[in-house]
């Protein structure tokens, strides 16, 4: 008979095939039905396992334990500080004093009940292992993953807004070697999240390796490892990087996946770039104007004291990090304070509100998605006038999970002299970068001598305009 009763809130964890673990594990089991104050929660581990898992537990806890099962009391509850009672040994010495039980399993029940306790967990880990195989996250990839822009978008890819509350995710970092112990942290920090739309965080530093059955592939500006002391040699530095990334998305993506290039700097080139090296995936491939676009709204916000989230259809045209055009024809602001008012859905056209547009732009933007919305993206369609092989930024909506360019929309063409203006530049960066020019001229116009200048390079252009099938003027 047991003398009296205690409180006992406590962990057995054991080897699967370990026959102490089933000795100890039948005791409390017997000890549990029997005692309403005492609780043990038991857990197996699979014998492959079970030394690396013990070492960990015992490092943690600065605990001193070398054998099958170990049992601890929980000092408050599971998961807390916890004490440490022992193996099996201790465990039925603490049950003869306290309760006056002991166990009488023999040998060979112990040994029937071990291997009994090994198929069990075997067939709870291939149960797991089903029912992640039913659960397939969406495959996100994220390169130069080190970098800061990196550390904010992780948050917004996992709340939930991006991809739609139904739609799990799993992220993966693609950085260099140098950069691990920083994944490191970050996948640390991802985790910290406890984000239910976030199945799980990992880090690639092979190459090989990288977008394996990736859905989406999100590509931050690379780091330029050496000294670059001129446009031309910054400029060239970005081909091998999205030569490397065009092959691997060749070889490892998903069929449907789904590229989108971001980043300060040659944003246009690597795009159009990355569709010459992955050309079955180049219709998949788009440049993001949300930077020109956002800081153009900022601008329009500021003067007309609102918010940016205020004002729609701000449409960029050209070289999103470079020469561009940005277009206010159909941009509205919506919830604009003045003396004309209206419901949520009443907008008024920004060019009506803003008078010395010409001034505020020169300096500050110029030089630098529902369906009633207008984004901007660098696409290679040729619209506009725009000519074959380079990405330029140009309005589109968004349906059926792709993008279609706006070219319904009215009084939006562009006059000849702006569009030469950009797509010079976009050609000469893309014969550059593949090493068939060897000088970056920005293009110039006015006098004659810009003209004169201006004209080397333009020879080199309209050779590489020759050889496409047609050029839309």
């Amino acid at each position: 008979p047991m003398k009296f009763t205690t409180l006992l809130i406590g962990t057995l964890l054991g080897r699967a095939d370990c026959p102490y673990y089933a000795k100890a594990e039948l005791l409390a089991d017997y000890l549990q039905k029997n005692l309403p104050d005492f609780r043990m929660h038991k857990i197996t581990q699979h014998p492959d396992i079970w030394e690396e898992w013990l070492k960990d537990v015992c490092k943690k806890n600065k605990w001193s334990h070398q054998n099958s099962p170990i049992i601890w009391r929980e000092l408050l509850d599971r998961g807390g500080k916890g004490l440490l009672l022992g193996g099996y040994n201790e465990f039925l010495e603490h049950a003869q004093l306290y309760y006056g039980v002991t166990s009488s399993m023999t040998a060979e029940l112990m040994q029937t009940v071990a291997q009994e306790n090994l198929e069990t967990h075997l067939e709870k880990e291939l149960e797991e292992e089903a029912l992640k195989c039913l659960i397939n996250p969406l495959q996100v990839w994220i390169t130069s993953a080190s970098t800061c822009a990196c550390y904010h978008l992780i948050p917004i890819l996992a709340s939930g807004e991006v991809f739609g509350p139904h739609m799990e995710i799993s992220i993966n970092l693609l950085d260099n070697k140098q950069a691990e112990e920083n994944l490191k942290s970050l996948v640390t920090e991802a985790q910290d999240l406890a984000s239910p739309f976030l199945r799980s965080v990992s880090v690639c530093t092979r190459e090989e390796e990288a977008f394996r059955q990736a859905h989406v592939i999100v590509i931050l500006d690379d780091r330029v490892d050496k000294d670059v002391y001129s446009l031309e040699d910054c400029i060239r530095s970005r081909a091998p990087p999205c030569q490397r990334y065009g092959s691997l998305i060749e070889k490892n993506a998903h069929h449907s996946v789904r590229i989108i290039v971001g980043g300060k700097s040659f944003v246009n080139l690597r795009t159009v770039l990355l569709m010459s090296y992955a050309p079955n995936f180049a219709h998949n491939i788009i440049a993001v104007a949300l930077g020109v676009e956002g800081k153009a709204k900022a601008t329009l916000a500021r003067k007309l004291k609102t918010t940016p989230s205020c004002i729609k259809d701000v449409i960029i045209w050209g070289n999103i990090s470079g020469n561009n055009y940005v277009d206010l024809r159909k941009a509205k602001v919506y919830g604009y304070e003045s003396a004309v008012w209206g419901p949520p859905p009443f907008s008024r056209p920004i060019l009506s509100l803003i008078f010395d547009r010409y001034s505020i732009f020169l300096s500050e933007v110029f030089y630098g998605c529902s369906s009633n919305l207008t984004p901007s993206l660098g696409t290679s369609i040729c619209q506009f006038g725009v000519p074959e092989g380079i990405v330029f930024s140009m309005p589109v909506k968004f349906e059926n999970g792709t993008w279609v360019v706006l070219t319904e929309l009215e009084d939006i063409e562009l006059n000849e002299q702006t569009m030469t203006r950009m797509t010079s530049d976009l050609i000469q960066e893309k014969l550059v970068a593949l090493g068939e020019l060897i000088h970056f001229q920005p293009y110039q116009s006015g006098n004659l001598s810009d003209i004169l200048v201006y004209w080397a390079v333009i020879n080199r252009v309209l050779k590489y305009l020759l050889k496409l099938p047609h050029y839309l003027i």
